[in-house]
């Protein structure tokens, strides 16, 4: 008894680790699309980009502040350098020279000084690049949050998507079982020909097929979705929203109505920070042909001895102090900086043309999400209809069939028709959801900037 208490207590054990090891989420579109913006793991590193950009900015707004170092240095002369002086300043013969070591083995000193750069053109320069790299993380973030949007959008449909088609190949897999068997039974007692079976059994297996395969592909379509999210592949998951539901949401004819603000796009706005940056390089090549001016004071205090008394109260130390500016004035440079500055204005001309190549781009991408927007809703109008139509079709046949009228050949056809139609019909309702999605990212609608 006792071995199998313990047993059980081991499996209870086991069970409870591995249940805190997942967790189970439940998810409306809106709130997937806010669990991703914060835990996705690209939006994490794009935050970090940013909080490196402000770091990136002080460090360089550092370089122009007041500076202080200290050194302290320590010299122990095991053997002292000997110099050698004329005899005659000791009172010996011309043309003689005497050995004399000058000063003390040991030496100690601290050194402290204190800078300030007073003018550098880089410097003013380097504080607006700054500016503007912070800038264009920021315009980068936004990019990347409008992506993960699309994505989590995408993803969320498609596991609705996957869903939908499983459960109506379930369905219709009943269905063609149940029209086997009964054709079966008929062709047993001799009123139906194997033919009719035959042609029921070829559909049964085509129903499996794409039965199995959707399975296999909402197990994909959860894991996509997961990983979206930046949630752990063991945790369940389980969306509270369903396809219909967010088709009718994302169909609104008005919204084709809505003008393009180029300045609003995000690609603009990385493109405009491009044109800003290259600007700032040229100004920088420009600024290293002006001087520098850099001040400084340092104060030192020095001791030497023979031996180490350096800690002790009545060591000597001797103070000494200096203040000084210092200019640096550029004059010649054999056509470097020409060079560079005709490079930079180079790059400059580029990344204007980059920027209208942009904006033309932006207001094409504009046009064909709209044109798809509006084709894709009425698709799904299509789809709907002609799933209407195919599903009286399936049934007419259904009953012609059972009354031999119509051949199993011409039941099968109605059939794959209205699979044909019912897959066709969920796929159009998550092609108006991601059209929208995608006129929304080039509108910049969602505004999800931080």
């Amino acid at each position: 008894m006792r071995n199998y208490l313990v047993i059980l207590f081991l499996i209870m054990g086991v069970g409870a680790s591995n249940g805190q090891g997942s967790k189970a989420y439940q998810f409306s579109l809106e709130e997937a699309i806010s669990f991703a913006l914060d835990s996705n793991y690209t939006a994490i590193n794009s935050r970090r980009d940013i909080a490196k950009a402000i770091k990136l900015k002080w460090e360089t707004t550092a370089t122009g502040l007041p500076q202080l170092n200290a050194n302290i240095n320590y010299q122990n002369s095991l053997k002292q350098p000997v110099t050698l002086i004329p005899g005659e300043f000791t009172g010996g013969d011309p043309g003689t020279f005497v050995p004399v070591v000058f000063g003390v083995p040991q030496v100690a000193s601290a050194t402290a000084t204190l800078e300030q750069l007073i003018f550098d053109g880089s410097y003013l320069v380097g504080l607006q690049a700054a500016k503007a790299f912070l800038d264009y993380s920021e315009n980068a973030d936004e990019k990347t949050l409008l992506e993960i949007r699309k994505g989590v959008i995408n993803a969320y449909g498609s596991v609705l998507l996957s869903e939908e088609l499983v459960a109506i190949f379930q369905k219709d897999k009943t269905t063609v079982e149940r029209n086997l068997f009964e054709t079966r039974k008929v062709y047993e007692n001799g009123l139906a020909e194997e033919e009719d079976v035959e042609q029921l059994e070829i559909t049964l297996l085509q129903i499996d097929t794409q039965l199995n395969r959707a399975s296999r592909t909402l197990d994909i379509a959860l894991q996509m979705f997961k990983v979206a999210l930046g949630i752990d592949m063991n945790d369940s998951v389980n969306l509270t929203q369903n396809l219909d539901d967010l088709t009718r949401q994302n169909i609104n004819l008005n919204f084709l109505n809505t003008n393009l603000n180029v300045e609003e796009n995000v690609d603009y706005k990385i493109a405009f920070n491009l044109t800003e940056q290259r600007s700032l390089e040229l100004k920088l090549e420009k600024s290293k042909a002006l001087p520098t001016l850099n001040a400084f004071v340092n104060y030192a205090t020095q001791a030497n001895s023979d031996d180490f008394t350096f800690l002790e109260t009545d060591q000597r130390w001797f103070q000494s102090s200096i203040l000084g500016v210092s200019m640096n004035v550029p004059i010649f440079s054999s056509g470097l900086r020409g060079a560079r500055t005709q490079q930079a204005r180079i790059a400059v001309d580029q990344a204007k043309t980059v920027l209208e190549e942009t904006i033309q781009n932006i207001r094409l991408e504009f046009e064909t999400a709209k044109s798809n927007y509006q084709f894709t809703i009425e698709n799904y109008e299509n789809s709907k209809k002609n799933l209407s139509l195919a599903e009286r079709i399936e049934q007419k046949n259904q009953v012609k069939f059972t009354e031999g009228i119509a051949s199993s050949f011409d039941l099968r056809q109605a059939q794959a028709q209205l699979f044909n139609a019912q897959q066709e019909y969920f796929q159009s309702m998550l092609d108006v959801i991601n059209a929208k999605t995608q006129l929304e990212t080039v509108l910049n609608t969602p505004q999800l900037k931080n």
